[in-house]
C-alpha cells in the first residue's frame, strides 16, 4: 500500500485518468481558442468586404440618383422605360454589393437614422386630407444603407 492508502497497481491507473483529463481541458482551451481565432478573422474579412465596396456604393448611388432624375424628366415614354430599366439594373448591382437605396415613398413617416430633412413644408387647412405631420412629402436625393446604417441618408421634404 502506499501513503493514500491505495494499493500500488491503482496509483498508475490514477495518475494516467488524471492526465487524460488534463489532455481533455488542454484540447478543449485550443479549440475555443482556434474558434475565436476563426470568428475574428471572419469578422475583418467582412469588415473589409464591406469597406471595399464603400466607395462603389456610393458611386453607384449617385449613378441611381442620376438615372431617377432622367427616368422622372424623360422626354419620351422609350427614353423614360430606357432610364428606369438603367436605374432598376444599378439597385440590383447595390443590393448585390450589400447595400440597399434609401428612397421613402411619400407619406412615409420621417426617420432620422435614415433620412435628412431638407426642407420642410407646414400643414395648413388646404393640403391633401392624407397628409400627416412629420412625413414625407419628396425625395430630393436617394440615400444609402449598409448593413443596419445609412452610410448616406435620403435628403427628403417633410410636412411639419
Amino acid at each position: 500500500m502506499t501513503e493514500t492508502g491505495k494499493s500500488a497497481d491503482a496509483d498508475p491507473i490514477d495518475r494516467l485518468e488524471e492526465r487524460i483529463g488534463d489532455l481533455g481541458r488542454i484540447l478543449a482551451r485550443q479549440t475555443q481558442s482556434l474558434d475565436r481565432l476563426v470568428d475574428a478573422d471572419r469578422k475583418r474579412e467582412a469588415a473589409a468586404r464591406a469597406g471595399a465596396d464603400l466607395p462603389l456604393l456610393v458611386e453607384l448611388l449617385e449613378l441611381y440618383a442620376d438615372a431617377s432624375a432622367c427616368t422622372s424628366t424623360a422626354a419620351t415614354e422609350a427614353d423614360r422605360v430606357a432610364f428606369a430599366a438603367l436605374r432598376d439594373g444599378l439597385d440590383r448591382l447595390i443590393v448585390g454589393r450589400g447595400g440597399s437605396v434609401i428612397a421613402p415613398h411619400p407619406g412615409t413617416a420621417f426617420d432620422v437614422a435614415m433620412m435628412d430633412a431638407v426642407d420642410v413644408i407646414p400643414l395648413t387647412d388646404d393640403d391633401d386630407p392624407d397628409a400627416v405631420d412629420r412625413t414625407v412629402v419628396r425625395v430630393v436625393h436617394p440615400g444609402l444603407r449598409v448593413g443596419d446604417r445609412a452610410v448616406r441618408p435620403a435628403l427628403v421634404v417633410v410636412y411639419s
